[in-house]
């Protein structure tokens, strides 16, 4: 390649990403999953589309796709609160494992017997859009906030049931015949657990390490964060385990490890997790030939109100079955069963591996993955309200900025107070910090000052807050607190003891 073409390339590229930048603010104001547009984009520039750039190139997609996975998973790990997923880890796991198997023995079954395709593709559909999207379920939910079990369940879920889906799809593409059943659950197995070990031995290594290492800019620690999680990813597929299950599970204990300048690494990774999936969804978008989708659009048809109305919701029902989950909570997890990433990535494995029909199998996949969002979607909003399981918009967890300082054994922390804080008309000597903490400086429109103890609090304020090494946590804990529960905090049971994520008791 010249120089010449390189820019040509950089030009076209960034057009590219400008375009699907401006496409996200069409997406939130029309409830559509941003990864519609983006697949959009990528057609409009292939061989049937304006562009006519002709691009047929599986195995580069896989790779690419595989490395976008990666850090669109680390970036939803970094921004999953433990303290929501924790309660929900049990039903999570069970949607994973029990869910996943259920889903992909009806779908498949599905395929062969109503949609005539043979056991091997029938398999792979099932195992492929076994897998459900985190991206793609928070895209349309952010107009209509949910409980916290509700969030952490489908969050989680989508986190965990990649690595099942993964192995399944891997084993289905394999030449010959397909192992013994109990086989194939003991690789499983035996891969999932290997990759959650690795993935929480080195995100707790990685976490003890940059809290104890003041690094020389702050720049730095956002960089290492995501090197830590690739690590994990990297090291748990050379051990023959989950690499994926290992780089979310890393990500999750990096992610509520109160490293510094946490903020600015969910921002960082964040950043990294658009340009991944804007990539992803584009070069896939580049690898379908629409004029190809025809022949397999009433069978994709099929296949998806197969997983949509069965499978999805008989799985559901299945792995929920030793917990107490309310029908209406089933019913919303049922449809919010939503399709993004995952599957059409993985329908690229078989086409790598030369299975035969596997041409069909990814136009299936990509046709449903791309009729259903649509239909879901928009629809889900509005699912969660006839349910009545919208949740009122609570105070807002407090964003806290840390900074090491190394040579005073100290920290600065650094917060404002959001239009849903409590801490609004609280006086600085209210807030009753740990000995050994203090509020020192008052940034109020755009001006600062030192508050002295009766200055009075307002929305928009921001604080900066000196603690000591030994009480960084209990500083820290006492400001989510007042923020939920105002200066009675510790009155109404939000004190210190309802950690980091804690809700206010209403």
């Amino acid at each position: 390649m010249s120089v010449d073409h390189l820019n040509e390339l950089l030009l076209f590229c960034s057009l590219v990403l400008l375009i699907a930048v401006a496409a996200v603010r069409l997406s939130s104001r029309s409830g559509l999953p941003s990864l519609l547009i983006y697949l959009g984009i990528g057609i409009a520039i292939g061989q049937d589309g304006l562009g006519g750039v002709v691009f047929d190139n599986a195995e580069l997609t896989q790779l690419l796709g595989y490395t976008a996975l990666v850090v669109i998973l680390a970036e939803g790990g970094l921004g999953t609160k433990w303290k929501e997923i924790r309660p929900a880890l049990p039903r999570a796991v069970s949607l994973s494992t029990v869910g996943v198997a259920v889903s992909v023995g009806v779908t498949a079954a599905g395929a062969h017997y109503l949609a005539g395709l043979d056991w091997r593709q029938a398999l792979l559909i099932g195992a492929v859009v076994s897998s459900t999207d985190a991206a793609a379920v928070f895209s349309v939910l952010r107009s209509v906030p949910l409980p916290a079990r509700l969030t952490g369940v489908l969050e989680a879920e989508s986190g965990l049931n990649d690595a099942p889906v993964v192995i399944l799809v891997v084993a289905f593409s394999t030449a010959g015949p397909v192992e013994h059943w109990y086989l194939l659950l003991g690789e499983i197995a035996l891969e999932l657990a290997i990759g959650a070990a690795l993935g929480l031995a080195i995100g707790w290594l990685g976490a003890y390490g940059l809290r104890h290492v003041a690094l020389p800019a702050s720049g730095l620690y956002p960089i290492a964060v995501m090197a830590i999680a690739v690590c994990a990813y990297a090291a748990g597929a050379l051990a023959h385990g989950s690499g994926f299950l290992a780089v979310y599970l890393a990500a999750v204990v990096l992610g509520n490890a109160k490293l510094p300048h946490s903020p600015a690494t969910r921002g960082f990774a964040e950043g990294l997790g658009w340009i991944g999936q804007i990539g992803m969804f584009v070069l896939l978008g580049l690898l379908v030939t629409p004029h190809n989708l025809l022949d397999d659009f009433v069978p994709a048809l099929l296949i998806g109100m197969i997983l949509t109305l069965v499978a999805r919701p008989m799985s559901v029902f299945v792995a929920l079955m030793p917990f107490r989950v309310p029908w209406p909570e089933k019913t919303l997890l049922s449809w919010a069963g939503l399709r993004g990433a995952v599957p059409i990535v993985l329908a690229t494995i078989p086409m790598v591996s030369d299975v035969p029909g596997s041409d069909r199998v990814f136009n299936i996949v990509f046709v449903l993955v791309v009729v259903y969002t649509l239909i879901q979607g928009p629809t889900l909003p509005w699912l969660a309200k006839r349910l009545q399981l919208g949740d009122d918009e609570e105070a807002a967890d407090l964003g806290i900025e840390s900074a090491p300082l190394e040579r005073l054994r100290g920290h600065l922390l650094s917060t404002s107070i959001g239009p849903a804080s409590r801490m609004h008309g609280v006086e600085v000597g209210e807030l009753r910090m740990p000995a050994g903490a203090a509020v020192t400086l008052v940034v109020r429109d755009n001006s600062s000052f030192v508050p002295s103890p009766s200055t009075v609090l307002r929305r928009g304020d921001e604080l900066l807050v000196v603690a000591t090494d030994p009480v960084r946590d209990a500083a820290e804990r006492r400001l989510q607190a007042v923020s939920q529960g105002g200066k009675l905090a510790g009155w109404l049971g939000t004190g210190g003891s309802t950690g980091r994520w804690g809700h206010h008791h209403r």
